[in-house]
């Protein structure tokens, strides 16, 4: 148990680290996407700027994306390889795919991105960048498929041991998946949307080229106006299809120990859930509001974790906190969007210093939610390795747990340097500033570009 537990671990905080970048460089394509689309619509140079100031922060969040993902990949291998053995079959070509349909198109035109001004026409320019997003978008479709099996396995059959695939259609859009693929895509879009606007609000207190990230905060706020109330839309479906097909996990999410059959289930506000007591303690409870939220009627019946063996629940502890402050950060990014669009309304939304110091002070969240999320669904999922199916004490490799120490000491090592790097070179380049001085690309102009470079240049 030990080996199981560093190598749970070891794969935890590999995958914290490394999400961190996909996250941002998903939904920063979406942003850069829409820069390019508004440059070439209106010649506006102050977009040209913007595009080249954010790629450079997208190509480094890409570049330590790959190298931490690479490594995640291995660890299949190095500490779950009876797991990957036996769900090889399933599991395999989806990450193939992965890097088929995804790296590659990154890849291959990421180079266009940065380096094809002047040397490609600004429509296969613009081309490059919508197929780079659309490999990170496919990127997340791969990885969530992958998952979402593993939380939800269909179109298999168990054949000695091994998982043997029947259909591609179910095991790919297995159950979980949709909802899944949806709220992992939408959490990128708000992190993103959230970074931009953290950034961008942090050089406006500065008042370093206020018309330039004037520019990028309204584009950023549009882009997190959209998704904050969709994410709490898909939170919602996500909640329903846990309770329908990981009915412990749900239990364990909100500390619902016994099952309500006498009356509706209440919604556990605050607690502190007692795994060998199976009770909470202090906690807060609102009536009505569990059986409400998650069969949308007042008398909806929601199983106990009493229901289950003590050997098939998750950690409560764990799952009840995670959950309830990653959602508390999706209902604080939605306020915050309510509070932008009374600013707005006002015509004061670039001079209000509190609101831009929120953002600044909430920049982080969206990871911080991210990393909270995968947590809720991961440890939500013990002890299945294959919920259902498999332990995750039966997929881990058998090797001594001495080994699985000295590489997780490696990896802290690595991750240190790699982690350092990536602040210095991304704060280098967010001290350096949009560059208003290299040569636009040889486009025909319209009138509205030169008063802006002069404007951005007197600010």
């Amino acid at each position: 148990m030990e080996t199981v537990l560093l190598s749970r671990i070891q794969f935890g905080l590999t995958t914290a680290f490394h999400i961190l970048f996909p996250t941002l460089t998903i939904g920063l394509a979406i942003f850069l996407v829409v820069v390019e689309l508004m440059w070439l619509r209106t010649r506006d140079e102050l977009y040209y700027r913007m595009y080249r100031f954010w790629v450079k922060i997208f190509a480094i969040h890409f570049a330590v994306g790959v190298v931490t993902g690479i490594t995640l990949e291995f660890e299949f291998g190095t500490n779950f390889a009876v797991f990957s053995q036996t769900v090889a079959n399933v599991i395999a070509p989806m990450l193939a795919f992965e890097g088929m349909t995804a790296f590659f198109l990154e890849a291959g035109f990421l180079g266009i991105m940065l380096f094809g001004w002047n040397r490609v026409p600004p429509t296969l320019h613009f081309i490059s960048t919508c197929l780079v997003g659309l490999g990170a978008s496919f990127s997340a479709f791969w990885i969530m498929a992958a998952n979402a099996w593993m939380q939800t396995p269909a179109g298999f059959e168990n054949v000695d041991g091994v998982f043997m695939l029947t259909s591609w259609r179910d095991a790919i859009f297995n159950p979980a998946f949709p909802t899944h693929l949806g709220h992992m895509l939408l959490a990128s879009y708000e992190t993103s949307a959230f970074a931009i606007a953290g950034i961008s609000a942090y050089f406006l207190l500065k008042k370093r080229n206020p018309h330039f990230f004037k520019r990028s905060l309204a584009i950023a706020l549009i882009m997190a106006a959209a998704v904050a109330p969709l994410q709490v839309i898909m939170g919602d479906l996500k909640g329903q299809s846990v309770a329908k097909h990981q009915p412990t996990k749900l239990a364990a999410i909100e500390a619902h120990w016994e099952t309500n059959t006498d009356g509706p289930a209440d919604f556990i506000a605050f607690a502190i859930p007692d795994n060998a007591n199976e009770e909470n303690r202090f906690e807060i409870r609102i009536p009505y509001m569990l059986s409400l939220l998650i069969t949308h009627s007042l008398d909806g019946q929601i199983k106990g974790l009493k229901e289950f063996s003590p050997d098939e629940r998750p950690n409560v502890l764990v799952n009840f906190w995670t959950f309830r402050i990653m959602v508390a950060i999706g209902f604080l990014f939605f306020g915050i969007m309510i509070w932008a669009a009374i600013l707005w309304r006002r015509g004061r939304l670039f001079d209000t210093p509190l609101f831009l110091k929120i953002l600044v002070a909430v920049q982080p969240l969206g990871f911080v939610a991210t990393i909270l999320g995968w947590v809720t669904a991961e440890m939500g999922r013990q002890p299945w390795i294959v919920y259902g199916w498999m332990r995750t004490s039966e997929g881990a490799s058998p090797i001594a747990a001495g080994n699985v120490v000295w590489s997780l000491i490696m990896f802290g090592l690595f991750f240190g340097l790699i982690g350092a790097a990536y602040f210095y070179y991304t704060l280098k380049t967010l001290q350096k500033g949009p560059d208003f001085e290299s040569p636009i690309p040889h486009v025909q102009m319209g009138t509205k570009a030169g008063g802006h470079h002069l404007a951005a240049r007197r600010d």
